[in-house]
């Protein structure tokens, strides 16, 4: 593997900062201190980021986006990952690739829309009895005539509130495997105003402020064939084509937020002077840095592997699972030495620290929590056992 960033991948990584440092650092401590982003605001970040050519830039060029390779979209994820959540990802948006699985009819109604602003996609798959067991999901899609029928309850749907349509994922059949019945599951679009389709407030969330979540209810929405994304109950397969990349995404974004604790902690331990020197030279300090300078570049290098592996078709299940168990527990072990380092000030809120702390939580549970990523990589390795 060839280490060094390309003149254009570096040209990435600049432009995409310059831009998080000038435009979305700014608005942090109004959206941390509210919990809201006004949609004025959205719309004006918004057009900056489609002037510096960072909207929808992990899109492929023949639908709009920027074409980047996964690596170049890794470091760029990486550089919107150091400020606030709800700013990056709202404003500077990233539509799902799983809208890529749609036909040309679903792409211009869904797609390009997402691409050009003017709506934005969620996904819904999360029940309350069902997190990681989506197995377990109750929320099913019957056939009723040339239709199908709707019911039950999804939560923790991330910006739901703004969305335009949700891509949801319902149980619809059973099939006989070795070893009992499985679920089937099919994927629909569900256009926002859907008669039977209701939007609710979701829970109020330690991490990410200003980035929401919603409880969606389904009570006998009818929706056409036209609606399935995919083939009717191939939901799981469209998913693990189009969504597989999604644990290195948060990885990557993770990263981003590291690497700006580390660089407080750095120039604090340079800075502040205790008992007549740095605090820095105190070896109580000095070892923190370099354990943390250590595990955020063994995060990177794990990330870009797996980014590396993906583009060559090679990567496994486990290489992005170890990216991201790294990557989410390397943040909340650099943010809370970081507030360490910092004393009592890393806790007030004129720095980022506290609110990289909070934020960090949430990686370890979302997108798969660190006990799933330690279960399928353990399961890799004893796979060829038998187990």
């Amino acid at each position: 593997m060839y280490f060094a960033l390309t003149e254009e991948q570096q040209m990435i990584v600049d432009t995409t900062r310059a831009f998080v440092e000038k435009e979305l650092y700014p608005h942090e401590a109004e959206v941390e201190r509210t919990g809201h982003l006004p949609m004025e605001l959205i719309r004006e970040l918004q057009k900056k980021a489609m002037d510096a050519g960072l909207y929808a830039a992990n899109m492929p060029e023949e639908v709009g986006g920027a074409g980047l390779d996964t690596l170049s979209w890794l470091l760029y994820e990486r550089e919107l990952g150091r400020t606030n959540y709800a700013l990056h990802w709202t404003c500077v948006a990233r539509p799902s690739n799983i809208l890529l699985a749609g036909t040309e009819e679903q792409k211009q109604k869904y797609l390009y829309p997402c691409i050009r602003g003017e709506t934005w996609d969620c996904l819904a798959m999360t029940e309350p009895g069902a997190g990681s067991d989506l197995r377990g999901m109750t929320a099913s899609a019957r056939r009723d005539g040339g239709d199908w029928i709707l019911n039950g309850t999804k939560h923790f749907i991330s910006h739901a509130d703004i969305a335009g349509f949700s891509i949801v994922f319902m149980a619809s059949g059973e099939e006989d495997t070795p070893r009992g019945k499985k679920k089937l599951i099919t994927a629909f679009f569900v256009d926002k105003g859907t008669p039977g389709f209701t939007v609710r407030d979701g829970y109020r969330n330690v991490s990410h402020r200003g980035y929401t979540n919603a409880v969606l209810e389904f009570d006998n929405v009818r929706l056409p064939d036209s609606a399935v994304l995919g083939e009717p109950h191939k939901g799981f397969e469209v998913a693990n084509q189009w969504l597989g990349a999604t644990r290195l995404q948060v990885a990557s974004t993770c990263l981003g937020r590291a690497d700006r604790a580390l660089a407080l902690a750095v120039e604090y331990a340079a800075t502040r002077k205790q008992f007549g020197q740095q605090i820095g030279k105190f070896q109580g300090v000095s070892f923190k840095l370099a354990d943390m300078a250590l595990e955020l570049k063994a995060a990177n290098l794990l990330t870009w592997e797996a980014a590396w592996k993906f583009e060559q078709g090679s990567v496994s299940e486990a290489d992005m699972s170890m990216a991201k168990l790294k990557a989410t527990e390397v943040l909340a072990m650099i943010a809370d030495e970081a507030i360490q380092i910092h004393g009592g000030m890393g806790l007030m809120d004129e720095l980022p620290l506290e609110r990289i702390w909070r934020d960090a939580r949430v990686e370890r549970i979302w997108e798969g929590t660190s006990e799933i990523q330690r279960h399928i990589i353990s399961r890799e390795l004893l796979r060829p056992f038998g187990g």
